[in-house]
C-alpha cells in the first residue's frame, strides 16, 4: 500500500508522524511525507518528502495574508501568543485553503491508499476527499482537536466536511479529555538521531534535572525563563543539562559549576537517565517526559502549551509555573514529591501498555 503522510513544516506536527512513517515502512508499505518550506529536517528520519507549494513561507503566509484577511483572528491570536486556539486554528484553515490544491495535485499523481495527516494539515484531508482516498487525522498532545476541526471546517467553507472522521491520538487513558479523539496510538518519542555521550547514557552521582525550551519558544520568548531556572538550580545539590540546541546561551554569561549546555542531544534519551524534566509544555517534549515517568516542572508561555501544562498537573504527575515563580524550592520540592514520582510512573506504564505504531501498520487493510 501507499501512504501519504502530511504535516505543516513545523517540527512539532512533522516529528510526531514519524514513528507512525517508519511502521508502515517496516510493515513493507510505501510512504510519502507532503509538507512545504521548512519541512526538510523530516529527511534525517529516513523519509522521502516532496515540497507541495516550494517558495510559500507558511508563517508570513499565515500571519500576513490570513492575519490580513481577518484582523480580528490576528489579534486574538497575538494577545494569546496562540493560546487562543480557536482563533490560531482559524488563521490555518484560512492558509490550507491556499495550498489545498497543492496537495490535491500530489494526491492525483501519487495515488496513495491512505492519507495520514496531523490536525494543523486538514489540505490534506480535502486532498483525500477529492481523490476517494481514505484519511485518518492524527491529534498531538492534548487539545481539543474534534473542537479545532469544526472551526477549521467551517473557515474551509465546504472543503472540509464537518461530522464524524477517522482519528487517532496520542493521550494516555487516565488523562483522556477532548483530545482524546478516535483510536489510541502509543506516543512514541521522535527527537532525531545523535551519538550519545557516554554521560549521557549514564545516571549521575547527583540527581539529573533535563532542561528544554523546544524549538520555538526560544525564539518567540527569549531566554529569561532558562536564566530563571539556572539561578534558582546554582546551588543546589543537582546536574542540571540544558538540552538548546543551537540556541545562543550567550547572555546567559558563566554557568554555574553544576550546569552543562552540551547543545544537541536526544531529548527521550536525556530523559531515560533523569529525575525531573524542566520545560516549556510543548507536546512531544510532554508526552516524552510523561513516557519516561519523570516529574515534570512546565513554564508554558503560549500555543497549546497552557493545555499540556493542566493536564498534566490535573493528573498530578507535574506542576507548573510562571517565569518569577521558579525557585529553588520549586525545583527541590518536585525532586522530593512522592505523590508526583507516583503518578508520573503511573502515566508512564499506560503509556507503555497502549497501542503501539505498528498495530496501527498491522491495520492498514480495514482502514482503505
Amino acid at each position: 500500500m501507499r501512504v501519504l503522510f502530511a504535516a505543516v513544516p513545523a517540527v512539532g506536527h512533522l516529528f510526531p508522524l514519524v514513528p507512525l512513517a517508519w511502521a508502515c515502512r517496516a510493515a513493507g508499505h510505501e510512504v510519502l511525507v507532503a509538507s512545504l518550506d521548512g519541512a526538510e529536517i523530516i529527511t534525517g528520519a529516513g523519509l522521502p518528502l516532496v515540497n507541495v507549494h516550494p517558495g510559500l513561507a507558511m508563517y508570513d503566509e499565515v500571519l500576513g495574508r490570513a492575519g490580513g484577511a481577518r484582523p480580528d483572528l490576528l489579534a486574538r491570536t497575538r494577545a494569546s501568543a496562540g493560546a487562543d486556539r480557536d482563533a490560531f486554528a482559524r488563521l490555518f484553515a484560512m492558509f490550507n485553503a491556499r495550498v489545498a490544491d497543492d496537495f490535491s495535485a500530489l494526491a492525483e499523481e501519487w495515488r496513495p491508499d491512505l492519507v495520514v495527516h496531523e490536525y494543523l494539515c486538514p489540505a490534506a484531508a480535502v486532498a483525500a476527499g477529492r481523490t476517494g482516498t481514505p484519511a485518518v487525522q492524527l491529534g498531538i498532545g492534548f487539545s481539543p482537536f474534534p473542537a479545532l476541526r469544526a472551526a477549521m471546517a467551517e473557515e474551509l467553507s465546504g472543503l472540509l466536511p464537518d461530522g464524524p472522521f477517522a482519528a487517532l491520538h496520542t493521550v494516555p487513558p487516565s488523562m483522556a479529555g477532548p483530545g482524546a479523539a478516535g483510536e489510541a496510538v502509543r506516543p512514541v518519542p521522535y527527537d532525531g538521531g545523535r551519538a550519545l555521550p557516554g554521560w549521557l547514557r549514564r545516571r549521575p552521582a547527583h540527581p539529573r534535572v533535563a532542561v528544554t525550551l523546544g524549538t520555538v519558544s526560544p525564539v518567540m520568548s527569549g531566554l529569561d525563563r532558562v536564566r530563571r531556572v539556572v539561578a534558582a538550580v546554582a546551588g543546589l545539590d543537582v546536574e542540571v543539562v540544558l538540552a538548546t540546541g543551537d540556541t545562543d546561551l550567550g547572555p546567559l554569561g558563566t554557568l554555574p559549576p553544576n550546569v552543562v549546555a552540551p547543545g544537541w542531544v536526544p531529548w527521550s534519551a536525556l530523559l531515560s537517565t533523569s529525575d525531573a524534566a524542566i520545560h516549556h509544555g510543548g507536546s512531544g517534549t510532554t508526552l516524552a517526559a510523561l513516557a519516561a515517568g519523570v516529574p515534570q516542572l512546565l513554564l508554558p508561555d503560549g500555543s497549546d502549551r497552557h493545555l499540556n501544562a493542566d493536564a498534566v498537573v490535573a493528573r498530578g504527575a507535574g506542576c507548573r509555573a510562571a517565569a518569577d515563580e521558579i525557585t529553588p524550592g520549586l525545583i527541590t520540592a518536585l525532586l522530593a514529591d512522592e505523590d508526583v514520582h507516583v503518578a508520573a510512573g503511573e502515566v508512564a506504564r499506560e503509556i507503555a501498555a497502549m497501542p503501539s505504531p505498528a498495530g496501527f501498520a498491522a491495520g492498514l487493510d480495514r482502514r482503505t
